[in-house]
């Protein structure tokens, strides 16, 4: 021990030169970490899908394309769909603090495929803010909704994005609540409040 610690003593100039090499070792993972952090950032941001690709995935990577889109609008989000889901298949929660309860219905024949019914909506109307706390109720599907649906939607407050909504949104860079009507105001304080 006398000699370990001696020679420790002796050789003062290694101890330094491993913590020289070990700092910069750390400091070159902590760059590369928020490098490929700001990457990911960068690549949600520019998330663009054109609605032959919404159509092409099955309805499980449909949920997970509605996640993204959402977090590529600036909200966290995060996909609740399958079983027991409380008809909410993806929550997320946007960058004013509202809290948005989205129930995704795919088509695999988009347009052509069966319109969505009163049904859905009358799910969504009895868990999207009882259940999940939502501001903001919303179906959404890449087909279209029923001549009965539409109404029953506007009435009750839950938020319909069909086809072209979808299509509109998926492509650009707009968020979702610039492309719908009579959404709720932020839950955050701004400068004027």
């Amino acid at each position: 021990m006398v000699a370990a610690v001696r020679w420790v003593i002796g050789h003062w100039w290694l101890l330094v030169l491993i913590a020289v090499i070990a700092s910069a070792v750390g400091g070159l993972w902590f760059q590369r970490g928020r490098q490929r952090a700001e990457w990911q950032r960068v690549r949600a941001r520019s998330l663009r899908l054109r609605i032959a690709e919404m159509d092409a995935l099955d309805h499980r990577a449909f949920e997970f394309a509605v996640r993204d889109l959402m977090r590529r609008d600036g909200c966290t989000a995060e996909r609740i769909g399958g079983a027991g889901d409380d008809a909410c298949d993806v929550r997320a929660t946007d960058p004013a603090g509202r809290i948005w309860a989205v129930q995704c219905k795919h088509r695999r024949d988009g347009d052509r495929g069966p319109a969505v019914g009163v049904g859905v909506l009358q799910q969504v109307n009895g868990t999207a803010r009882q259940v999940h706390g939502a501001d903001v109720a919303v179906v959404l599907t890449n087909g279209r909704f029923s001549s009965k649906a539409v109404p029953w939607g506007r009435e009750h407050r839950i938020h319909l994005v069909d086809r072209r909504v979808l299509g509109e949104w998926a492509a650009s860079c707009r968020p979702l609540w610039e492309l719908l009507d009579r959404i709720p105001p932020s839950r955050r304080p701004t400068a004027r409040s």
